[in-house]
């Protein structure tokens, strides 16, 4: 089933005419089922294709907009992450792949289609910020839970404070060297 869903990924460029050609998918929890272990499990998004096809060259364009469900490093609640990513590859065409960076995309000069569903994860992956924080309304404090930031405030020692004295004896074993 992972497969028929992976084909309508897929892109074939063989009987394309020269120019551009737009391919649009809709991003929804049912696509990261397609990857093992993914990194996100539910998502809004769109995702828009360019396949600029040549003579002499292939390139495809990838633009990504959308929401992403992640759990807050801070609170621990859910919320949505918005999410926004774009990227130009160059796609070429040889019998073995060489190193020419991220942005090359390599094909059997036999092959006549390929999947893009790998590319949106990456690139939507790639979209994602390291820290997970609620986004902070314009003017206001950020969107965490107020209880939970509540008991965060109070089991973190401020930094005049004294901590714990078996932490202190613990350091002092370090020192001694």
């Amino acid at each position: 089933m992972a497969v028929e869903k992976l084909s309508s990924y897929l892109i074939a460029f063989k009987g394309l005419k020269e120019g551009n050609h737009v391919f649009d998918y809709h991003i929804g929890n049912s696509f990261f089922e397609l990857f093992e272990n993914s990194l996100i499990e539910a998502a809004e998004a769109e995702a828009k294709v360019v396949l600029e096809k040549r003579n002499t060259f292939m390139s495809l364009e990838l633009s990504l907009r959308g929401t992403v469900r992640l759990t807050c490093d801070r609170c621990l609640e859910e919320y949505d992450q918005p999410v926004e990513n774009s990227a130009r590859l160059i796609i070429k065409f040889g019998e073995t792949e060489q190193e020419d960076g991220d942005e090359v995309i390599w094909l059997h000069p036999d092959d006549y289609q390929f999947n893009v569903a790998q590319i949106i994860y990456e690139y939507l992956v790639f979209s994602i910020p390291l820290k997970h924080v609620h986004p902070s309304p314009p003017g206001g404090p950020g969107g965490c839970n107020p209880e939970m930031l509540k008991k965060l405030k109070e089991y973190t020692p401020l930094h005049g404070e004294k901590g714990d004295d078996r932490w202190e004896k613990l350091k002092n074993l370090l020192n001694n060297n």
